[in-house]
Formats: structure tokens, sequence, C-alpha cells
């Protein structure tokens, strides 16, 4: 059984390591094991490596071209281990605990693109997130081939005309594709925007001390993420933590390089400070 201790080292670790030297799965077991105290990751750990070694095992008839890959990825996540989006419960926060998203077999699309990019770079393939609003994506290359790849709806090849679509059905008739939409992801932003999906709806559920025990583990694996100190300051000055509101502004102060922000913090700070005197 792995305590909360342990789940909280391995995201200390985490915050230590270069981006591309991050286990995307094993982060997110960990951050699980936040949600779900002595949960027993060893086995969820087993089962992320039968999904590697069916990757392994899988032929590919059509020799090893960009489709051959994607299908291979869809019929050893989708079709062997019966993973898929989850449509009718979109907003349980299961969705976005690897733990019970491997318990349940559904999830949210960055809870299955992290599943994807880790049987794929399990394979020494070349998937990365990307920055697209609203929906999670991944993006496979081979040489100069590349797909764009839906984890949420069986893997499907998403076309430049479904991404327009997925975009105004998630931010609205107006909006348009831009180049930014396209843009690769760090490791660490796939981590904060699944926790995001979590922090979010305790936020809308105005269960703030929940929020801010997600934006704990968030500052485990990102420590040097200015925009997480920040708001774990106005949260926690919300509730009245004054002192920590302010160790918390302070750090952002010392993190961050926006100078309207600071002037704003600093402002902040000296009127929390007068709170407590």
């Amino acid at each position: 059984m792995t305590s909360t201790a342990e789940a909280r080292e391995i995201l200390r670790r985490t915050g230590d390591q270069p981006d591309d030297e991050i286990d995307l799965a094993e982060a997110a077991l960990a951050l699980g094991a936040l949600e779900m105290p002595n949960s027993d990751l060893d086995g969820y750990r087993r089962h992320i490596r039968a999904i590697v070694e069916d990757m392994a095992a899988q032929d590919a008839p059509d020799g090893d071209s960009l489709d051959s890959r994607i299908e291979r990825l869809r019929r050893v996540i989708g079709e062997r281990h019966g993973y898929s989006g989850d449509h009718d419960t979109y907003d349980d926060l299961q969705n976005a605990n690897l733990l019970r998203v491997i318990d349940r077999r559904r999830g949210l699309p960055v809870a299955l693109g992290i599943l994807y990019m880790h049987a794929a770079r399990s394979q020494g393939w070349s998937m990365v997130g990307l920055n697209f609003p609203g929906h999670f994506l991944v993006r496979i290359d081979q040489g100069p081939a590349r797909a764009i790849v839906d984890p949420f709806n069986d893997g499907q090849i998403r076309t430049v005309v479904d991404l327009r679509d997925l975009l105004k059905a998630t931010a609205g008739s107006a909006a348009e594709l831009e180049p930014e939409h396209y843009q690769p992801v760090s490791n660490r932003d796939v981590l904060l925007r699944l926790q995001n999906n979590i922090k979010l709806r305790h936020l809308s559920a105005h269960a703030v001390p929940k929020a801010l025990e997600v934006l704990e583990g968030m500052r485990l694996f990102a420590p040097h993420e200015p925009a997480l100190w920040r708001e774990t300051g106005l949260l926690e000055a919300h509730t009245g933590n004054i002192r920590d509101a302010i160790v918390a502004l302070e750090t952002f102060m010392a993190l961050t390089g926006d100078e309207h922000h600071r002037m704003q913090t600093a402002s902040l700070i000296q009127q929390l400070k007068k709170r407590l005197n």
C-alpha cells in the first residue's frame, strides 16, 4: 500500500526532474494516491506494464507506418483493455484520477491521453500533448508524417475540420483555429491540465479547502510555476488563512517576471499584513 507521504515524495522527485525525464504515468498514479490514500500503486503499475507488454507484442501487418502505430494503440488501449471516454458522466471527479480511470476504464481526455502517451513512448515513438483548448489531444510523429489523435474518442485521427468543430463546441461559434492550438505542451503542463480539471470542479462546488489540497499536490511536481503560488495565496486569503496567503504570495513574487502582477501582489501583501496587526 502507498501512503500519502510516499505519493508526495514521488511528486517531489518529479518536481526536481527535467521535464523530458518525467514519467507521466507514475506521476499521475501518485496524484491519484493523494486522493485515495493507501492505494495499491504496485497493482496499478502492473496494469500499466501489461499495456506496455501488449504494445510490444502487437504485430504490424502493414509495416511500421504511422497508421499502423495508431491502430496498435487503439487495439491495445481501446479493444484489449477496454478504455474509452466517459461521455455519460464527464464531470465525475473520478475521470481525472488515474487510479479510478484504470478501475473503471473510463476517463477524461487528458487522463486517457497520459495512457496513450505512455504506451507510445514505451515503444520509442514520438508523442506529445497539444495546447488545444477544452479537449486534450495528442500528436504522434514518425519522420515527416504526423497525425493528431483523440484519446477520448477511441483514438480517432482528427482532421482540421474536426478540430474546428471541436474548438467551436468548447470555445464558442466565433472561435477559430490558431497556430498555438497545435503547439506541443510539456509533461508538467499535461499533469497540470489533469489536476486543473479536479481543482476547477472543487471551485465550482465552492469546496475551497479541497481546491487548496489539489493545488498543494500541483506545487509538488511544479514548484516553480508562479500561477500556482498566486492562486494558492488568493484562495488562502479568501478562507482567512492570512499567514499562509502571505507566504504563498511572496513566493509568487520571487518566481514571476510579470511586473503588473508583481505590483498588484505587493499591494495585496501589504493589505494582508495590516490585517495581522
